[in-house]
């Protein structure tokens, strides 16, 4: 019986054990179920509110003088008198002496001009006179109608044509010698000088340069078919804005004229742009337009309604992420009607207090559920449920 026990001893040790893992198992209480929680996205959101919008067309260009001229020498001489304003960098009024020309060979050529004008009316007098006495010798000799020879008509006709001859020659003097004296065209910046005092300067010979200050014009891309959002091309408005010194500047020019061709290099169409007295002389402007600026332009262009103004990130795919009332998403297919770098314009049924998301959220589907940033419950705290969309709409 002992040798039976002995052997049967791990056997019931191992039962035994298993029993009581069994007991104890069976004493355990089960683990406390929680409940799952679904994690939620959370979003930013605009809400749509209705107004009238104005498209605006973005250009650039770079300011230009509207009129600028070459000063060349109109007859040939050396160079006795330099103003102290024909220099680069200084304002010039119409009509300032810049130059003179030595005028000692001019004058006497107008002397002698007059000299001539007076020989030429002397000897049409004297040619008159005897056309007169012959006429009285003509009508004592014979009867009826003398010869013009005989009256001496021919030469009377020469001096005449002799007289506007010198006239001609002395009109001509005087304007070589008033062109001894080089003037400023218009009012303007002299921008360039090439010669200088003593100088002897030929016929068409580059003196400097003049760039008239009264009407700026800035050339102004834009694609041919943006032309749509322009309710008239003359006239429409433009903001021109600059960078100076960490602020920015702005003027208001005005649209003249399109170039009307597209360019072969851009494939754009150039519209012109301008504005008056850049610089400021004649009126209260602080901040001068300088002439090579290059500026940032903002076309009016026509109004429209029933247009959603948005963020370009918040469209994506020609669709918009709606946010309902019940948090749930829903994505809506719009019509872009125009685009630029900042802003996108869609044509959607969007009525006021619809919100849209400004998150970008991938593979998303219809019915997700949000967490809308701001509202009560959002674990983070973070972002604004207040902010504003504008839809168009007629006010």
């Amino acid at each position: 019986m002992s040798l039976i026990l002995r052997r049967l001893a791990p056997l019931l040790i191992l039962v035994l054990f298993i029993v009581l893992a069994i007991v104890l198992g069976s004493m355990r209480e089960p683990p406390e179920k929680k409940e799952q929680t679904e994690t939620l996205p959370i979003v930013e959101v605009m809400e749509v509110s209705e107004e009238s919008h104005q498209l605006v067309l973005r250009s650039y260009g770079v300011v230009r003088p509207k009129h600028q001229t070459q000063l060349v020498a109109e007859i040939s001489g050396r160079l006795v008198e330099l103003s102290p304003k024909f220099v680069a960098g200084e304002w010039v009024r119409k009509g300032d002496l810049l130059a003179r020309i030595e005028p000692a060979d001019y004058q006497a050529d107008l002397m002698q001009a007059q000299a001539g004008l007076a020989t030429a009316q002397a000897q049409l007098e004297e040619e008159i006179a005897r056309g007169k006495v012959a006429e009285k010798e003509w009508r004592g000799v014979i009867d009826g109608i003398p010869p013009e020879l005989g009256l001496r008509k021919p030469q009377l006709a020469k001096e005449q044509a002799n007289v506007r001859s010198a006239e001609a020659t002395l009109a001509r003097a005087q304007r070589n010698l008033e062109r001894t004296e080089i003037r400023a065209p218009f009012d303007g910046l002299i921008t360039e000088r090439v010669v200088d005092l003593g100088q002897y300067v030929n016929v068409s010979l580059k003196l400097g340069m003049v760039e008239g200050t009264d009407i700026a014009e800035i050339r102004l891309p834009v694609a041919p078919e943006e032309l749509g959002y322009l309710d008239q091309i003359e006239g429409a408005q433009v903001d021109l804005a600059q960078d100076l010194g960490g602020r920015t500047e702005h003027w208001q020019a005005r649209l003249v004229r399109s170039e009307g061709v597209i360019n072969d290099g851009n494939r754009m169409v150039y519209l012109v742009a301008e504005i008056k007295d850049p610089y400021g002389i004649n009126t209260d402007r602080i901040q001068p337009l300088k002439f090579g600026s290059f500026v940032n332009a903002r076309i009016a262009g026509i109004q429209l309604d029933g247009l959603v103004n948005l963020p370009r990130f918040a469209v994506r795919s020609q669709r918009v992420t709606v946010v309902k009332s019940d948090n749930t998403v829903e994505l809506r297919p719009v019509e872009v009607v125009r685009a630029d770098l900042e802003r996108v314009y869609i044509r959607t049924e969007l009525a006021p207090g619809d919100r849209i998301s400004l998150n970008a959220m991938d593979a998303i589907d219809n019915g997700r559920k949000v967490k809308v940033a701001g509202e009560e419950g959002d674990a983070q705290g973070t972002g604004t449920a207040g902010s504003q969309l504008t839809v168009a709409g007629a006010q």
